[in-house]
């Protein structure tokens, strides 16, 4: 393997070139320069981290613009810890030529580097494949053509804002989650990996680029919305909290709890109606409309009607008593929960799933973090690890990754270039 890729040196290697079991973490040996910002390009980082690579985050002394950014606690960003978990910290001014020096031996040794802030001249694919000929790098930007663009802003032209919302609202609405930076995080880390699958078969190093934009009309297209727009006379339409196309809906039991009931397939749609005991009630309604509620699209022109009949039932009703006949029915739903309920009430969200353990992060306190919801049946799951002190690792991976003395790294930190 080329260096800074995944060393297969201890890996045996059977009578048809297959390769053993790997008995680590499955990404070990794996490297990773991450010179970013926001959400995506971080979130990819973490990914890999999470998954055993060696990730070494570049951001000037004292931290980059994302460093200090809400929710904080203590002062320290959650929202910058979270997105670091795992990783190496190392804090170089490149501003100056020793510090761009240093970032450009970093990325060489690693072999690997992922960013989506402006790629300057010496931090351009071209510059960086002079050092080293096999460097896989991965770009983000926010429109293809390298335009500005955030989450936020590519959503709001996606269309997906004038269907968030009351059915009666007029102008655009706002979600919150950021959807196109979590599905690009996602997709660079795919891409990294297929890019150093490539390379360990070819010796082959390549440019990799993705841009929010793309991401989000990528998904608009499979789902359908973008063959719909061209299609069909009229616009899609807002319908609220209920589900286009088929049924589901949300209720309020008598106790004040929320919740949301899904039928999608007949199966789930039969579970339903018996769970709120309303078989005559339905049969009566599709008599009435000369519908079979059976089918997703005929449960779909006779939502308000449906969900007349189950809020009647449910209103009158505790949450445990509900919940207790959708479980029996085996009714496809779940509770509406607010995140301190999550964290509070749910088992999933607990030391009880695997996939949380509870770590001290300096400077915060002690709180749940997770792992790689990916859990492979061959390879060792990577616990949940604190996010690092920023800066905290400059020295070690300058003198582990370049070979610096302690004298070389304390005149670096003495000028300025290293904190």
């Amino acid at each position: 393997m080329h260096g800074g890729g995944i060393d297969l040196s201890n890996h045996e290697v059977g009578a048809l070139g297959s390769v053993g079991t790997v008995t680590g973490p499955i990404l070990r040996g794996l490297r990773l320069v991450e010179l970013s910002a926001f959400v995506a390009a971080p979130l990819a980082g973490a990914t890999l981290a999470s998954l055993g690579a060696e990730v070494v985050r570049i951001d000037p002394p004292g931290g980059g613009i994302d460093a200090s950014r809400w929710p904080l606690h203590r002062g320290r960003s959650l929202y910058w810890a979270g997105l670091n978990q795992g990783k190496l910290s190392v804090n170089i001014d490149t501003r100056s030529e020793e510090g761009r020096d240093l970032a450009t031996r970093l990325v060489a040794r690693a072999g690997m580097v992922l960013t989506n802030l402006p790629t300057a001249a010496w931090s351009s694919y071209e510059r960086l494949r002079d050092l080293r000929p096999d460097l896989i790098m991965a770009v983000l930007t926010g429109n293809a053509d390298g335009s500005a663009a955030v989450d936020y802003t590519v959503n709001a032209a996606t269309g997906f804002p004038f269907l968030t919302g009351p059915e009666d609202w007029e102008g655009p609405v706002n979600h919150v989650l950021p959807a196109w930076d979590a599905l690009a995080g996602s997709l660079l880390a795919t891409g990294l990996i297929a890019a150093e699958l490539h390379r360990s078969r070819t010796g082959e190093g390549q440019l990799l680029k993705l841009s929010l934009a793309d991401v989000a009309l990528s998904v608009a297209s499979s789902l359908g919305l973008i063959a719909e727009a061209q299609l069909t006379p009229a616009p899609r339409g807002r319908f609220g909290n209920d589900l286009y196309g088929t049924y589901s809906h949300d209720f309020r039991t008598s106790d004040g709890r929320h919740l949301i009931v899904v039928a999608l397939t007949p199966r789930q749609w039969k579970s339903l109606v018996d769970a709120a005991g309303l078989a005559e009630e339905v049969q009566r309604l599709e008599v009435e409309q000369g519908l079979d509620l059976n089918r997703e699209g005929d449960r779909f022109a006779a939502r308000r009607e449906i969900t007349e009949l189950l809020r009647a039932w449910t209103g009158k009703r505790t949450y445990a008593e509900v919940s207790a006949a959708l479980d029996t029915h085996q009714v496809l739903w779940g509770p509406y929960q607010t995140f301190k309920e999550l964290v509070r009430d749910d088992p999933r969200c607990s030391v009880l799933n695997p996939l949380f353990e509870e770590v001290e992060q300096p400077g915060v306190g002690r709180y749940l973090r997770a792992a790689s919801p990916l859990a492979f049946g061959a390879a060792a799951r990577v616990p949940p690890k604190p996010s690092p002190e920023m800066g905290a690792d400059t020295a070690a991976v300058l003198s582990s990754w370049l070979g610096l003395s302690e004298g070389e790294v304390e005149a670096l930190a003495s000028a300025g270039v290293i904190a």
